[in-house]
């Protein structure tokens, strides 16, 4: 069964300049239990939220099975940590998630590449190791809550492409 394992809303970047220097200090709170999705902007409280640049990518998720064991969102700096959900095979897709309070639809629109902040951050080789499993960034489609814990999860599959 999947399951939502972590939840980020991080009103700050934390992964800025040089990764020799070390990230900035978590700010207190930034995993929680639910957050709010709002359609075309984003998670409440989160950095990129309402930021134009970032609409297409406002909500990212990333599979537990693919990290280091202790390995978590503070870590790797996605919204969303999922167990038994194969994300990055999911680009171009749309994916909902029911955790319990009704439908979230998101159009899971590219791969969120990993930086070398991973070698600094989760483990030297993290970076390498995890460019093609870094997650996806999505573009929330409803308004809706997640909360940690099991998740309802349906994919409807990227359309075909239309050829000759």
């Amino acid at each position: 069964m999947a399951r939502i394992e972590q939840l980020l809303a991080s009103p700050v970047h934390r992964y800025a300049g040089r990764p020799a220097d070390g990230p900035a200090p978590a700010p207190e709170g930034e995993l929680v239990d639910a957050v709010e999705v709002r359609a075309g902007l984003g998670i409440v409280g989160d950095r990129f939220f309402g930021r134009p640049a970032h609409r297409d990518a406002a909500v990212t998720l990333i599979a537990a099975e693919h990290l280091p064991p202790g390995t978590g969102l503070a870590q790797v700096r996605r919204n969303v940590l999922l167990t038994g959900v194969a994300v990055d095979d999911l680009v171009g897709a749309v994916l909902t998630l029911d955790s319990g309070d009704g439908p979230v639809r998101l159009a899971v629109r590219t791969r969120a590449r990993p930086c070398a902040w991973m070698d600094v951050a989760v483990g030297p080789g993290a970076w390498r190791a995890m460019r093609l499993t870094g997650g996806v960034r999505c573009r929330p489609l409803t308004d809706g809550t997640l909360r940690v814990g099991p998740v309802q999860v349906l994919v409807e599959p990227a359309e075909a492409p239309v050829g000759p």
